[in-house]
């Protein structure tokens, strides 16, 4: 049945927001036989993922990978095959490179680059030796960035985490709270008491056969992100997506058995629909237009989250002169006040992506450090990726970008601050006040697509457990 804004028809699940989590819920709510529809503000479905295939490239302007951290990852490439094959990345990914005075070095994978790499002071190397037997930590809102120094130095948090956090939130480390933005990280302290302990028992701990397929690979689908989207869209059903649902307002049930009631604008005009449930998938800060009737200081509690902004570049090279970027990419800590964030290899990670002697970089600059970046014009930018390209690629002076497409994301990354606990805490009260409503997205449970696609799956089984 269609999902028109003139049906009439009520669903079982109103879906808002068109994105990987959106879908993902979707499509595992249609193959539980629930009656789901979407609505998205946007004209398109995806939310920030978006592929590009332009001159024999393959580029993203948003998310260029993900990472097989839960089970659930593989679990849906499996439900949407062969449509949509999911394909890991080539061994090169393994390597990290992180700038340090004039150059990048590969990050330590081995204990003799751990003891050799000019990354980690003397001193920090030493005290590694002392991890596993330092106290653990008590303040549960300690910054990623207070226990880095802690449990292993200053060092190993200038050169190492506040990269990889600049790489994956864009944020800053001493205002990250581990328990939310790193759990996994916290969790192996407070269970172990140690970093490298916790690692080593877990490494040891038997796993059942789904809990491998959790192998914590680089992933991406085949021909760029957007197959996965596409996909999605197809098997949920376009006929039950209303595109450009402008302005959308929820109003509670008045009875115990009514029905919620979601009112948006649509082609100019007015339009309802309505469903026994309502899951949320929308951004933190559309959160006050979209729930008029909740209690203005929770709604705040959850809208005030603060994302941090991204100006994207995807360059396009014909030619590499026989340069060979052997890794995921590149990582800038903040100490060293480059103009950019970091720099993907996407097309060293997977097959396709750029002509034979060609390649596709993706360059991130901005985060909250520098949220003043996202304002620079097209030439601007165009001059720091030159910069990029010569300086610290050490590309030749006349190798230029055939394609430079620059993209610019104002609230890119939300950012699991001290202010995660009240948020979640208003999270449920929402829901505890208002049944049939559930508060999903990037505003709790993790920013990562792997994260999504397990927030997507597990609201889908709560709701499917509610209804069948």
């Amino acid at each position: 049945m269609s999902l028109s804004p003139s049906d009439s028809s009520t669903r079982q699940v109103l879906i808002v927001g068109a994105g990987l989590t959106g879908l993902t819920t979707a499509f595992r709510l249609k193959c539980a036989g629930i009656d789901v529809g979407i609505l998205e503000t946007a004209d398109r479905v995806g939310g920030q993922i978006h592929s590009f295939h332009r001159d024999g490239f393959i580029y993203e302007s948003g998310p260029n990978t993900g990472a097989l951290s839960h089970p659930e990852v593989a679990e849906l490439f499996d439900a949407l095959a062969p449509a949509c094959p999911l394909v890991t990345a080539r061994p090169e990914a393994k390597s990290r490179w992180i700038w340090k005075g004039d150059r990048f070095h590969a990050l330590p994978s081995s204990l003799f680059a751990g003891l050799t790499t000019p990354l980690f002071s003397l001193v920090d190397k030493l005290r590694l030796l002392g991890e596993p037997f330092r106290r653990r930590g008590t303040d549960p809102d300690e910054t990623v960035g207070a226990l880095t120094v802690r449990r292993l130095g200053r060092s190993f948090l200038r050169n190492a985490v506040d990269p990889f956090l600049s790489g994956v939130y864009a944020g800053d480390p001493m205002r990250l709270v581990t328990r939310f933005a790193l759990p996994r990280l916290y969790a192996l302290e407070q269970t172990y008491g140690s970093f490298i302990r916790g690692a080593l028992k877990k490494a040891r701990q038997p796993k059942t056969e789904r809990e491998r397929r959790a192998t914590k690979q680089v992933f991406a689908a085949e021909g760029g992100m957007e197959r996965l989207i596409e996909t999605l869209t197809d098997r949920v059903g376009r006929d039950r997506i209303v595109l450009e649902a402008k302005h959308p307002r929820l109003t509670p049930p008045t009875t115990p058995e009514g029905l919620w009631r979601i009112d948006f604008d649509h082609a100019g005009r007015p339009a309802t629909l309505t469903a026994q449930h309502v899951v949320t998938t929308c951004p933190a800060y559309a959160l006050p237009e979209l729930l008029p009737f909740a209690d203005v200081e929770a709604v705040q509690a959850i809208a005030s989250l603060t994302y941090a902004p991204i100006v994207q570049a995807a360059v396009c090279l014909d030619d590499t002169a026989g340069r060979d970027f052997a890794a995921f990419g590149g990582l800038v800590p903040s100490a060293e006040t480059q103009p950019v964030l970091g720099i993907l290899f996407p097309s060293s990670c997977f097959a396709g992506r750029a002509p034979q002697d060609g390649a596709v970089f993706s360059v991130f600059m901005g985060g909250v450090h520098h949220p003043e970046l996202l304002d620079l014009g097209d030439e601007a930018v165009a001059d720091i990726i030159d910069d990029v390209l010569h300086r610290m690629l050490r590309l030749p002076a006349e190798i230029k970008p055939v394609r430079l497409d620059i993209f610019r994301h104002r609230r890119a990354i939300p950012q699991y601050e001290a202010s995660t606990e009240r948020r979640l805490a208003a999270v449920a009260a929402l829901e505890a006040a208002h049944p049939g409503l559930t508060l999903a997205g990037n505003l709790r449970d993790g920013i990562g697509m792997a994260d999504r696609i397990r927030q997507g799956t597990a609201v889908a089984q709560r709701l499917v457990e509610t209804l069948v």
